[in-house]
């Protein structure tokens, strides 16, 4: 097993006034050459958007883009004909850019901060049909187990939503003194485990609120949750880039 442990303060941080972004992997202006990105996972921010603020329209291609509103309602709109659509707490939003997107992300509230994650995966073939997705996922279904959020078309779980890579995104809040053993899908993949909340002890890591560990060459980790805790893990392939 071999591990990356990434304290939540040493993240990229950007204070643009109505976005203030904090950035596990290099991203815009923030570079560091030891963190540019974990397998196939490229991008975690972690963003507060101000009320009536947001991104303007711009383009993607190429990317997996997964968004996860922890607080507040996001508004996207995008040039496949979506209309400004409500993305809030306890939904998903997938788009695969594929050939190419244009899309927007906006605060929906008038006066309340967004908090989100978003997550930038690299697709494991390019040139694919643009396409947009979103699921409602119930907070009851990840109290002390496993909830998948998003896995691969290749996947045979129908409840997640998917997209164009081996990779899974999943949830769990663990009560607290709760241990839990997350299997990883095969040796070639690695997980990010972020936590959301709370306190865990991780293969004798001791995580705080937002930081993260990364696991590779492992077929199995162990959790033990120290408080109540709510805690992100993104499995992906071990790709060199």
């Amino acid at each position: 097993m071999k591990t990356i442990f990434h304290k939540a303060d040493t993240r990229g941080f950007a204070n643009h006034g109505w976005l203030q972004a904090n950035h596990s992997f290099s991203f815009a202006r923030w570079y560091d050459q030891e963190r540019l990105h974990f397998g196939a996972l490229r991008v975690l921010n972690d963003d507060i958007i101000a009320p009536k603020m947001g991104f303007g329209t711009h383009p993607h291609e190429n990317m997996e883009i997964i968004t996860i509103p922890l607080k507040g309602v996001l508004k996207h709109r995008d040039n496949m004909g979506d209309e400004w659509i409500p993305v809030v707490p306890g939904e998903v939003q997938v788009m695969s850019a594929g050939t190419g997107v244009e899309h927007s992300e906006i605060n929906g509230s008038n006066d309340e901060y967004l908090s989100l994650f978003q997550i930038w995966i690299i697709p494991e073939k390019e040139g694919v049909s643009p396409r947009y997705d979103q699921k409602t996922f119930s907070v009851e279904d990840r109290k002390n187990k496993l909830q998948a959020l998003v896995t691969s078309f290749n996947d045979e779980d129908s409840e997640s939503l998917k997209i164009h890579q081996d990779a899974k995104i999943s949830r769990i809040d663990l009560a607290k003194n709760t241990a839990f053993n997350y299997q990883l899908k095969s040796k070639d993949h690695g997980v990010y485990i972020m936590t959301i909340s709370g306190d865990l002890e991780i293969e004798n890591h001791m995580l705080e609120s937002r930081d993260a560990l990364g696991i590779m060459e492992a077929t199995d980790v162990s959790i033990k949750s120290l408080s109540d805790s709510q805690i992100l893990f993104i499995e992906v392939p071990m790709l060199v880039l």
